[in-house]
């Protein structure tokens, strides 16, 4: 395992200053992972679906393509996908995930470095607009990057490219804040600096040896950009 991609003490330093971050939204800005999994499991059961917290676990971080392909693999072609997303999207209704401790601290210090930020999301952009409205956030992106705004999703370095073009900086000179196997992926593909953070999903060596370092916590990576 290499030395850099463990979970190390705080005083652990990025190679090289940030001049832009790119977070990821699910997992990352907001605990919406116990959400969307209690609203799967809701309409699993409403669709009589033997539906497992593992295969759950196989859609984290992937475009709704991807979903909707092992969905199918899972319970056959002729599964009635909108039907089933319909239930998903009718459980979750008006409630939004309330954002992960920390998340506001390093969005301050951002403010403060003078180092801008975008968002790289699987999520479509009315996910997006959703929890940006219920916290406030839309304001303090400097650009946003959907399922629907590229032609390949993560773990395609395709949208970490498209975020990093917004920002007006080179990959290699941007920070990815990322919760998944799949998201870690992308930015690494990308060229970004990678922290991950992990939420559902404990990474494997692959993972682990694409981040520069693992945190436990959004508050570990505000001591990383203090630092």
């Amino acid at each position: 395992m290499p030395p850099d991609a463990t979970i190390m003490p705080v005083n652990f330093r990025l190679p090289r200053r940030p001049k832009a971050v790119v977070f990821d939204l699910d997992g990352t800005i907001i605990d919406s992972e116990t959400l969307v999994l209690d609203a799967y499991m809701a309409a699993a059961k409403a669709h009589r679906l033997p539906f497992t917290h593992e295969q759950f676990l196989t859609l984290v971080g992937h475009s709704r393509e991807v979903s909707e392909r092992r969905m199918q693999e899972y319970f056959g072609t002729d599964f009635p996908l909108q039907d089933f997303y319909a239930s998903v999207a009718a459980h979750v209704g008006d409630k939004h995930a309330p954002l992960k401790d920390g998340v506001l601290e390093v969005m301050n210090e951002l403010d403060a470095m003078g180092a801008p930020y975008a968002l790289a999301t699987s999520s479509g952009p009315g996910w997006v607009e959703k929890h940006f409205n219920a916290h406030g956030l839309g304001h303090r992106f400097r650009g946003v990057v959907t399922r629907e705004d590229v032609s390949h999703g993560k773990p395609h370095p395709q949208p970490y490219l498209k975020a990093s073009s917004m920002l007006a900086h080179l990959p290699a000179a941007i920070v990815a804040f990322e919760d998944s196997p799949t998201g870690v992926a992308s930015a690494h593909a990308a060229g970004l600096m990678t922290i991950l953070i992990p939420d559902l999903i404990q990474p494997d060596e692959e993972t682990r040896g694409r981040a520069i370092h693992v945190a436990k916590s959004m508050r570990d990576v505000l001591e990383v950009l203090k630092s």
